[in-house]
């Protein structure tokens, strides 16, 4: 098998893990380049022990290398179109952490000029490559649930993230929420027709000060005729709360949370068993693995990307919706 050169773009957490997903789960990969603009001695003392070539402050060292066939795209999201569109016209195959935007035109853009390039693209909603959430859309496609009638999502952080993050994430819709969107999609197989949200800031006082909410609960029509629930909080005390149920005219399936272990303890004192792994990296890791050897292979066999630029669009779409729903009051119908 040839080998396939690759680039990254952020070297902040998202970006480690998937330079440590690539050089331990795919074969036959180089990652030559990784470039942030604060790189530092201690990152590069990391990207050594990664195998990583060169690690530069300057992204375009990655975009303009002719030997680097595919980018990721792990950098804050206020640069992931413009670093899109021209990594696509360096013809560059392109990875890239959600969103692509906060500005749906932007988006669009962005997408047209990818088409024109003609590169692979994928979109980071790396829970499509979860082993529970796959079984259930797997179920429901093969149509083991029947006619989908209700479809409940849970969606809990262990805690919140700080303020000034917050502040320009885009709010809770765009920044946690957009997973749960791609999630009903995905499993569903049905686009969203109308969103009502309502949402308020209980864990701190302070995201709300900031313009945004924490708990959320939102009901969306599917054009399915199927109806979706979903309920987000910032801090749940238990740990990283991740529930699917999908319940249809031959019955329901539904995944909880991995735990560290499946014993319980029973006791006169009670029953007890493990509380759900605590962070997203312990829980999703297998899936960021997962999502770094579905995209290099669409590359090598010509295939489509399993989140493809469609995936990268809707999410933000419904969001947007969602958070017009926030403000008037009232449901919103999704507009595309």
């Amino acid at each position: 098998m040839k080998e396939f050169t690759v680039g990254i773009i952020g070297a902040g957490r998202i970006g480690k893990v998937h330079a440590e997903s690539l050089t331990k789960y795919v074969s036959n990969v180089r990652i030559k380049g990784i470039a942030d603009p604060f790189m530092n001695d201690g990152l590069r003392e990391w990207a050594i022990s990664m195998g990583i070539e060169t690690a530069s402050t300057n992204y375009q060292d990655i975009i303009r290398d002719p030997e680097i066939e595919a980018v990721l795209i792990c950098s804050p999201t206020e640069t992931h179109s413009d670093y899109i569109q021209e990594a696509a016209r360096a013809g560059k195959h392109i990875f890239c952490e959600k969103p692509i935007d906060t500005d749906i035109e932007k988006i669009k853009e962005t997408i047209e000029v990818v088409e024109q390039s003609g590169v692979k693209f994928q979109i980071g909603f790396n829970r499509r490559f979860d082993h529970n959430f796959r079984s259930v859309r797997d179920a429901v496609a093969a149509g083991r649930i029947g006619e989908q009638h209700i479809i409940r999502i849970t969606s809990r952080d262990p805690s919140p993230p700080g303020i000034d993050y917050i502040k320009v994430s885009g709010g809770m819709f765009i920044d946690m929420t957009i997973h749960d969107f791609d999630m009903l999609r995905f499993v569903s197989g049905s686009e969203v027709e109308e969103v009502y949200a309502v949402g308020t800031s209980l864990v701190n006082p302070e995201i709300g000060l900031a313009g945004d909410v924490d708990t959320a609960v939102i009901t969306l029509k599917l054009a399915s005729k199927a109806i979706a629930v979903i309920d987000n909080s910032r801090q749940a005390v238990y740990g990283y709360d991740q529930r699917i149920e999908v319940f249809g005219s031959k019955g329901s399936i539904e995944t909880g949370n991995d735990l560290p272990s499946t014993a319980v303890i029973s006791s006169a004192e009670g029953v007890t068993a493990e509380k759900p792994l605590h962070f997203f990296l312990e829980r999703y890791m297998a899936a960021y693995s997962r999502e770094m050897v579905e995209f290099i292979d669409a590359v090598r066999n010509d295939t489509d990307t399993p989140a493809g630029l469609t995936d990268a669009l809707r999410p933000v779409q419904i969001a947007k919706a969602a958070l017009a729903s926030l403000l008037s009051g009232k449901p919103e119908k999704v507009i595309y």
